[in-house]
């Protein structure tokens, strides 16, 4: 109930999602569809979803040597999530689709993650297909995206490779044209992959007809060399079973092996997977290698694939938000039921006073504060960013213009800061059960072994913040930074009370802070020291948005009632715990400290 209430602020009050109506894509919907959906999600989630998150979490993917097994709640989950529609929520009306808005559509599947992350592992398929409609043919688009959509197939991404993680310029998958006719498939270009892909994500399982396998892998150049960099990565679906041109499947299985299950600290429902692409496992026609049809152009795997991947940022961001506000939620019940201790003073040396409620004691009030604040706020801006989609795609130029500067960064941030925020919130959530939260007998370990993972996956906490400061803000000519900035002083302009002066007069100085050691981090010469403190300036600039929205959401919530009282206590919050933090970040930013650069490997 509390989400639902939170979730109907963001979208009717703050974000104003009902008059996206007016354009001409979103015309045929109103606020009672709009809450159709969220209906809908919200049930699913409550009855499919959250009974199962411990049962997932104990039985893990098993494989028999012939098939993946998972539980059976996890087929009864899928099902439901497929027949509500939401995995073509976004989609045209002609293909299936409800051409909802983005922000309505992340608000809906906001319901799954928080009841049950690791079986609510649907954004992979949705993003494929998507990434698939961006840049494939029209029969690749038939053939295979339409039929992730209804729920047939599934979809994975296949980056990663055991030798080189991130290092995505370090791929050793090869794609060899397979034979004469290779160009003539109606598929697309034919090629033979040859490789090994790790960390993948629904890799294997019998929860779908067929999974198509979106796998980045390089076309040797005429010498039969790979294109060295991520210049030479194109992009190919190989699917798990070979499909005909009407999507049946033929009956033959792709040579794509599942060489082993990764056994996880969380997200243990979600099966992953280590494939091995053309070792000859599976009997499958002509050359050896896994069959592989060519999406878009040769060399522009990468391209096509961070279309995937920065969409998936939003939704990682948004699946820690959730296991943040799920180990609130607990942590809030908990203290409220559980008493401890007697008050703090002298009738609290009294042993024959009565023990009080947790959430008495004030420090318990602090760390369910942090843990609203990291929480609640994480949701806006994940809503926010999916809000600035739904401009980049649908609005006037102006707003497509600075949609698009917006993206670019404060993705980062979406993806990175309640990845880090949100976690310390399930510890704080951990740390208020006392002993019984370090247990299995409650759920708030899970979440918090299910967090973890969001700060590695979909790029790593160092890789988001070199992204950003190494590039993001430096884009033609800092103009994200100006967008932002804007946005950021027109809040502190509307701050009325002299609280919200106060607030607005403290963002608007760390603001400038954040300015200045963007500047002063590129004036040397080094690149390495200019990045070496890339992840406090991640911090720092996350902290500075995150008070912006705090500030511009107190300014929503003036009533009396007391959810507008509670935003504004967490603004408050954030702005006396949180933002002075953003001064230690940045000053190690701004002076180009070697301390971690310098220090030598024989020291450690």
């Amino acid at each position: 109930m509390q989400l639902r209430q939170q979730t109907d602020f963001l979208l009717y009050e703050w974000l104003q999602v009902e008059q996206l109506n007016r354009r001409g894509r979103f015309s045929d919907h109103s606020r009672e569809t709009f809450d159709a959906v969220l209906d809908t999600c919200e049930r699913i989630a409550r009855e499919k979803y959250a009974p199962f998150n411990r049962t997932v979490d104990i039985e893990e993917p098993v494989f028999d040597g012939e098939k993946v097994i998972l539980p059976a709640c996890t087929q009864h989950a899928l099902d439901a999530y497929a027949a509500s529609g939401m995995l073509s929520a976004a989609q045209d009306y002609d293909i299936g689709g409800m051409q909802l808005p983005y922000t309505v559509e992340a608000a809906a599947n906001a319901f799954f993650a928080c009841a049950s992350v690791s079986i609510g592992a649907s954004m992979l398929t949705v993003a494929n297909a998507n990434l698939l409609m961006a840049y494939a043919s029209d029969l690749q688009k038939k053939v295979f995206a339409l039929n992730e959509f209804s729920g047939r197939f599934a979809g994975t991404m296949c980056l990663s490779e055991p030798q080189a993680g991130s290092s995505l310029s370090d791929v050793a998958t090869r794609a060899t044209p397979d034979g004469a006719d290779h160009a003539d498939d109606p598929l697309g270009p034919r090629y033979r992959l040859r490789g090994n892909k790790m960390w993948i994500s629904t890799g294997d399982h019998e929860l779908t007809e067929n999974i198509v396998h979106l796998v980045l892998a390089k076309i040797p150049d005429e010498d039969g060399k790979p294109v060295a960099g991520t210049k030479g990565i194109s992009l190919f679906i190989a699917p798990k079973h070979l499909v005909n041109e009407q999507g049946e499947l033929t009956g033959e299985r792709n040579d794509v092996a599942l060489a082993g299950l990764n056994h996880k600290l969380g997200w243990r429902g979600t099966v992953n997977t280590l494939l091995n692409f053309g070792e000859g496992r599976s009997p499958v026609r002509g050359s050896p290698g896994a069959i592989g049809y060519l999406v878009g152009k040769p060399g522009e795997g990468l391209k096509c694939m961070f279309h995937m991947m920065n969409e998936a940022r939003i939704g990682v961001g948004l699946a820690a938000t959730m296991l943040g506000l799920a180990g609130y939620y607990a942590s809030l019940d908990y203290a409220r039921t559980r008493t401890q201790g007697r008050p703090v003073g002298l009738a609290g040396k009294d042993p024959s006073q009565p023990p009080v409620r947790l959430i008495e004691h004030t420090d318990i009030k602090r760390m369910l504060l942090a843990q609203k604040a990291y929480g609640e706020g994480a949701l806006a801006l994940a809503l926010y960013c999916a809000r600035l989609v739904d401009e980049l795609h649908t609005g006037e130029p102006d707003q497509k213009h600075d949609a698009q500067w917006l993206l670019e960064v404060l993705t980062p941030i979406v993806k990175s800061w309640p990845s880090e925020w949100c976690l310390e919130a399930n510890s704080l959530a951990i740390q208020i059960h006392g002993g019984y939260g370090y247990t299995r007998d409650f759920p708030v370990e899970q979440y918090w072994r299910d967090n973890r993972l969001n700060m590695i996956h979909e790029g790593t906490h160092g890789i988001q913040a070199m992204d950003l400061l190494g590039r993001k803000v430096l884009m033609d000519n800092g103009s994200g930074l100006q967008i932002l900035g804007k946005r950021m002083l027109a809040t502190c302009d509307r701050a009325i009370s002299a609280v919200q002066k106060q607030q607005a007069a403290a963002l608007q100085k760390a603001w400038a802070h954040v300015l200045q050691a963007t500047a002063e981090a590129w004036l040397g010469q080094d690149p390495v020291l200019s990045l070496a403190n890339a992840v406090p300036y991640l911090q720092a600039f996350g902290h500075t948005v995150l008070a912006w929205i705090w500030l511009d959401l107190s300014l929503a919530s003036q009533g009396s009632d007391k959810a507008s009282l509670g935003r504004r206590h967490a603004c408050q919050y954030f702005f006396n715990y949180e933002l002075p933090k953003t001064g230690a970040w940045l000053n190690v930013v701004q002076s180009r400290d070697a301390t971690c650069a310098d220090m030598p490997e024989n020291a450690f």
